[in-house]
């Protein structure tokens, strides 16, 4: 929720061109809604109906701003894909779902394109995750051959796609938090939306104890397929799992929160492959701190962004669903079973009409 990445895909090449980017701030109030909305609460469903249309009106600014700048006109434009903006994230349940908001209608409505939304309920209901759904997209672009390369995306939540590079057998779930909590203990402590570069946490001393802790939580030691979200990492838990640290430095539990994001990736990377090539994006890539411990966990791989392989870390997941789209709208599949654990591939998404 760190704000709307809006861009501008060519798929007419081998490889997709980013044409143009956009990036538009979440209103503060939407945010503060959208926040609340992550938790059960008190009429959710009058806020739910809302924040949809709400976000709708938001994303379709952001592509109008986009092709404004792009000076691209939207007959040019074969189809938005729409991610949307997760509020819950419960595939485990006896009746498992996954619940995005951002109105495709009114994206439709305000822009005057065609949307390819709601991509994940379909592997939901093959019995999957819904997530990730960016392996797939990681493995057209970034697989090398004989070359094992793990694909780390850093956003709230931090995923890895696991690139064997001679074999079609790609691996990919989420690890764990991976800005979440550092943001939130930031925002509860500084009013800070986030901590640039890590210099708070590099400020701080990880308490063993506390990262023990955290990491005690049964998540990290689940097999895959999984998958997770702020409904289960979130201020309320790390508020209840720190209450009998109390006595702690502020700066000495960011430290420590900054430690579980490193140490759940880097265990999960390691029980991969012992070696190779990891490749950074999303938010997490432009924390130094982190890439810093991350790389000191890590001494048999060679860490960097993806930029050192032609996408840049912040526009990576926004490729990748104009890539799914795209796969649509072409009637190809766009989940890998192995990776969410559904019963077979299939075509993701749905079509709305701006007509």
């Amino acid at each position: 929720m760190d704000g709307v990445d809006a861009v501008l895909v060519d798929f007419g090449s081998p490889s997709p061109k980013l044409v143009a980017k956009h990036s538009q701030v979440i209103p503060k109030h939407t945010l503060r809604n959208l926040q609340r909305l992550c938790l059960p609460g008190s009429d959710e469903i009058n806020l739910l109906g809302q924040l949809d249309r709400s976000v709708g009106l938001l994303f379709g600014a952001a592509v109008n701003e986009l092709l404004a700048k792009a000076g691209v006109s939207k007959e040019q434009v074969v189809a938005i894909g729409s991610h949307g903006q997760t509020v819950r994230h419960m595939p485990n349940l006896d009746m498992g779902f996954t619940l995005q908001i951002g109105d495709p209608n009114t994206i439709a409505v305000e822009t005057g394109i065609d949307v390819i939304a709601d991509f994940r309920r379909k592997d939901i209901a093959l019995g999957g995750q819904g997530a990730p759904l960016v392996p797939a997209f990681h493995q057209q672009m970034f697989a090398s051959p004989d070359t094992p390369r793990i694909i780390l995306n850093i956003g709230g939540i931090a995923n890895l796609t696991y690139l064997p590079g001679n074999t079609d057998d790609v691996i990919g779930f989420d690890t764990g938090p991976g800005n979440t909590l550092i943001d939130a203990w930031i925002q509860q402590i500084k009013d800070e939306a986030y901590d640039e570069d890590g210099a708070w946490a590099a400020s701080g001393t990880t308490d063993e104890k506390l990262l023990k802790h955290l990491l005690s939580h049964t998540y990290f030691s689940q097999p895959f397929p999984k998958s997770t979200g702020r409904e289960l990492f979130n201020q309320a838990w790390l508020e209840q799992q720190a209450a009998e640290f109390g006595y702690l430095n502020e700066a000495d539990i960011q430290s420590t929160l900054l430690d579980v994001t490193c140490h759940s990736i880097a265990k999960d990377t390691l029980a991969l492959s012992p070696r190779g090539e990891l490749f950074v994006c999303g938010g997490g890539a432009f924390n130094t701190e982190l890439m810093s411990r991350l790389d000191k966990l890590l001494p048999g791989y060679r860490l960097s962004t993806t930029s050192d392989i032609g996408i840049a870390p912040q526009w990576v997941e926004g490729i990748a669903f104009a890539w799914l789209a795209m796969r649509h709208h072409q009637g190809l599949s766009g989940n890998l079973p192995a990776v969410t654990g559904a019963s077979r591939e299939a075509v993701l998404g749905s079509l709305f009409p701006a007509t």
